[in-house]
């Protein structure tokens, strides 16, 4: 007979995923409301609010985990989400509509990515640079990493600041819309405290469940981090990108991705690092080592395909850039290998 508490815990689960999800979506409808009166560019908030928005699943609960110690889950989440966001969710999209990108996201964002996973690798492994005894992502490092996040703020906001939102006096009927402002404002209001309330109630409930398999089966953190933390915590990022993929905006869906891995890199890793040091386990480079390669392979297909006369010979496609469903089943069958990979890892 299994403890109560254990099988409470197993049911309540699935249960905090949903209140994580639920949570993030008032916030993000709450913050993209304001943000609007704030006349702030739609391309601004796709590319932070909404992107950063579905990534606070991944924040408060390597947030409650940091606190609590649990250090590899706090890793294992962002490596395993960070995965899961390019080869699982963009493998998906790409499958559902061929995805074309931007000219900027390209040469400027994805890059962005890349950096964050050489930043990353480079601040984790004391013992492979430095020959110390042990690796640690310290308080210290952290810091940078949230530097490095706010660069990117900077960053984002500066290349955009030109744009601007459509103008309000081509709009009709702005007298008669004032009262139904005022009550718009109010529920922006309450949906971002509501979204502030439950999503730390949600992430307890996932990291009580998962420490709860983790002893119950006699996994590792690390294992239930990169897999069923990690996939439940990327549920926003999938329902966003696959809805933005179907309606033909194929912008806002590889945004998301692209500013979701940013995000738990530089500022979730980076503020659970600043709560309390993370150990780095040395197997965690194999997954920090996907992370780069499932980045650079999203490069390669959508900037450099090969060319008619030789297969080993590449240009650069200065349009119409793609990520195909060949390419996105490509994705998937990588992401399927990789699970593999860690169910053998154990």
């Amino acid at each position: 007979m299994f403890p109560i508490s254990t099988i409470i815990s197993l049911i309540l689960f699935p249960l905090g995923f949903y209140v994580l999800i639920k949570g993030a979506d008032w916030l993000v409808n709450g913050a993209s409301g304001i943000a609007k009166r704030l006349n702030i560019s739609e391309l601004v908030i796709g590319l932070t609010i909404v992107a950063f928005g579905t990534s606070l699943p991944e924040l408060f609960v390597n947030v409650i985990a940091s606190s609590n110690g649990n250090t590899d889950l706090a890793i294992g989440n962002i490596l395993g989400s960070n995965i899961s966001n390019i080869l699982l969710i963009l493998g998906v999209c790409a499958v559902i509509y061929p995805l074309s990108i931007s000219k900027g996201t390209i040469w400027k964002e994805i890059p962005l990515n890349l950096l964050s996973v050489g930043v990353l690798f480079t601040l984790a492994n004391d013992q492979l640079i430095d020959g110390a005894g042990s690796s640690i992502l310290s308080r210290i490092d952290g810091i940078v990493l949230m530097a490095f996040f706010i660069i990117f703020l900077y960053y984002t906001f500066g290349i955009r600041k030109d744009q601007q939102v459509v103008d309000e006096e081509s709009m009709p009927g702005r007298k008669e819309e004032s009262r139904e402002k005022d009550r718009s404002l109010k529920k922006d209001i309450l949906l971002i405290l509501a979204g502030v309330i439950t999503l730390p109630i949600g992430g307890q409930l996932v990291i009580n469940g998962a420490m709860t398999i983790t002893s119950f089966l006699g996994l590792s953190e690390s294992f239930v981090g990169l897999t069923l933390v990690a996939l439940g915590t990327s549920a926003p990022e999938l329902a966003t990108s696959a809805v933005a993929t179907y309606k033909r905006n194929a912008n806002i869906a590889i945004g998301n991705i692209v500013g979701s891995n940013l995000f738990n890199i530089f500022w979730v890793l980076g503020l659970s690092a600043v709560i309390r040091p993370l150990p780095v386990n040395p197997a965690q480079n194999i997954d920090l080592l996907v992370v780069a390669i499932a980045t650079a392979l999203l490069f390669m297909f959508i900037a450099i395909k090969n060319s008619e006369e030789r297969w080993w010979v590449f240009k650069i496609k200065r349009e119409n850039h793609l990520l195909s469903r060949t390419e996105g089943i490509l994705f998937l069958i990588l992401y399927a290998v990789y699970v593999g990979f860690l169910i053998w890892r154990g």
